[in-house]
């Protein structure tokens, strides 16, 4: 290994280091004050709201689970523990801090984080040996993402589902909707009052 490359390797586990030193709430609110657009919320999802978004999963089904923005991982050890041993679950942040925190955090080998954007989930699931994902989970704040991502991560997610698959989604504004809507005829709609802000719950199937 070359000087530079020893160098290099040896600067990313002092950073995974510190990342996973700092614990899940500081790392949260870091990446919040560093991306607030991308992240949306100060505050980690509650497990009731948890527990509520992956009651319509079909675990038995599930051989590839994707998730934009996961953040600290409130939702991954929840939806690993739910996985089959076979399946896959894929975590896509843009946030390279969250990359390095998850991957040093999670160690289960059905985990892949990735650090990427949520519009390029096919290209993502392709390069991963996968040509669709059963289901899509996000929180990312749709209503706050730079003009034209909001349509293009709809669009791609309703493409990158397999028949029957669903694009499930929590956020604060009921705008989302709007960004859904043009892609999926039929979607279930909830809300979670335990939750820092409260939130509105869509599940959205690909028919």
């Amino acid at each position: 290994m070359s000087g530079s490359s020893a160098e290099s390797a040896l600067a990313r586990t002092r950073k995974r280091r510190t990342a996973t030193s700092v614990g899940p709430l500081g790392m949260f609110f870091r990446g919040f004050i560093k991306h607030p657009v991308m992240v949306g919320s100060i505050i980690p999802s509650s497990t009731k709201l948890i527990e509520k978004m992956l009651s319509k999963v079909d675990w038995a089904n599930t051989k590839v689970f994707v998730e934009y923005g996961p953040g600290v991982g409130t939702f991954c050890g929840h939806i690993l523990e739910r996985m089959a041993p076979d399946a896959t679950l894929i975590a896509i942040d843009t946030n390279p801090d969250f990359i390095e925190y998850l991957a040093g955090r999670i160690t289960d080998s059905r985990f892949v984080p990735v650090q990427g954007s949520a519009a390029d989930v096919r290209a993502i699931l392709a390069e991963r040996g996968f040509d669709h994902a059963d289901y899509i989970l996000s929180g990312l704040p749709f209503s706050t993402l730079p003009p034209g991502v909001g349509p293009r991560i709809a669009s791609e997610t309703q493409a990158a589902l397999r028949p029957d698959g669903a694009f499930l989604v929590y956020q604060f504004s009921p705008k989302v909707r709007d960004f859904i809507a043009p892609h999926f005829d039929r979607i279930d709609h909830g809300f979670e009052l335990i939750n820092i802000p409260p939130a509105q719950l869509y599940w959205a199937w690909k028919d």
